[in-house]
């Protein structure tokens, strides 16, 4: 990158950083204790532009590339990584499904509202009985004359509850079957699509996650996304995108877990010096450093592929793998260096901590991301 590209990031990662500090960090613990998904904070956050960071100008987005888009969650992540998730999902998942597979018309229809905040978008694929294994779902559309009907339900899903919109998988062919899936665009209001229980969490308990049903539900196919059958296809390319989100969100995450136990060590004074000098406490302390550093480099590698429009599934799931895990180890060094303290809500540790785990889950756990890579280094 050039000198102007790497100072205008900074500029962007600066600005996420003050709205952070500013109107996120105030309110971490009261989201996170009563688990308040806070919309009223991404409608501001659409008029930052963070809600539509890669869609382009011409259809209200902020027009930026996914080095930019790394930098805005990374900062958000490091001061609440359930926002920096929130943030993720409606970016990467829905808003970027109707950009990538959307015709003009639906791209117009939906991704000004998207991109302003003022309309939350959520994104519909894991079902209760199927994970990983999308190809058996039971959400089913049946064409009916000019629409489809959809029966079923979806799990683990963000901002099942709150959004507006959401891309939902369907299966349109049958179990197990090649090209068997078809996306949709639903909306809040329409009948027979309604939510379903909020699940209690262990973190990134301030975005919202909870089932979404399906009752008969009529959908024009004016809201089809693509060709019938393309539904999978299309749903693993956005994966491949959002596994850079979910890298960028557990290096905010590990950075802000390694920042608040490096001041902590720093700060902490035991047999009349700082813990940070104990070797035993700086070499922790070196490992976190070093492993942050590594995921970011294979995040960027990754940016710079998707920002050039090419192929970048191993890279994706190499990111995603990396950092998710080198977070959950981080978070837990960090808890280990503040102690006793570590284990109390009147320090960040345990928060970090909690959210962590989530990241080597979502979007992909790492045994799958394994499987990604494993496939493409042996075909």
């Amino acid at each position: 990158m050039n000198t102007e590209t790497i100072d205008n990031i900074k500029m962007i990662a600066e600005t996420a950083k003050e709205f952070a500090e500013k109107n996120i960090r105030p309110n971490i613990m009261e989201w996170d204790e009563s688990q308040t998904f806070p919309k009223d904070l991404f409608h501001q956050l659409g008029e930052m532009g963070f809600m539509g960071i890669v869609v382009p100008e011409q259809y209200g987005g902020s027009g930026l590339g996914y080095h930019e888009y790394v930098a805005i969650l990374d900062e958000i992540s490091q001061v609440d990584p359930s926002i920096g998730l929130s943030v993720a999902a409606h970016n990467s998942l829905c808003t970027n499904h109707i950009y990538e597979f959307g015709n003009e018309e639906q791209r117009n229809k939906w991704l000004p509202q998207l991109a302003s905040g003022k309309v939350i978008g959520a994104w519909g694929l894991t079902e209760h009985n199927t994970g990983s294994d999308s190809g058996g779902m039971s959400t089913t559309a049946v064409k009916d004359g000019d629409e489809w009907v959809i029966n079923g339900a979806k799990n683990f899903i963000t901002h099942a509850i709150s959004g507006d919109i959401a891309v939902v998988m369907t299966r349109t062919g049958e179990k197990g079957a090649k090209n068997n899936s078809t996306a949709f665009v639903l909306e809040k209001g329409m009948p027979g699509f309604t939510s379903g229980k909020k699940e209690n969490k262990l973190g990134m308990r301030a975005s919202e996650t909870a089932e979404l049903i399906f009752d008969n539900v009529r959908v024009p196919d004016s809201h089809r996304l693509g060709e019938v059958g393309e539904g999978f296809k299309q749903a693993m390319k956005i994966l491949d995108g959002g596994r850079i989100s979910i890298a960028a969100l557990s290096l905010g995450t590990a950075r802000g877990a390694y920042k608040a136990a490096l001041k902590y060590a720093k700060e902490r004074q035991q047999f009349g010096k700082s813990i940070s000098e104990f070797q035993a406490i700086n070499f922790m302390l070196a490992d976190m450093a070093t492993e942050i550093d590594a995921a970011e480099l294979l995040i960027q590698r990754a940016a710079t592929l998707k920002n050039a429009k090419q192929k970048m599934t191993k890279e994706g799931a190499m990111a995603k793998l990396y950092a998710s895990e080198a977070c959950v180890r981080i978070s837990n060094n960090a808890v280990q260096i503040f102690g006793g303290y570590g284990y109390t809500k009147d320090f960040p540790a345990e928060k970090f901590y909690r959210d962590s785990k989530l990241c080597t889950i979502g979007e992909g756990t790492s045994e799958i991301q394994r499987l990604v890579i494993g496939r493409d280094i042996t075909k």
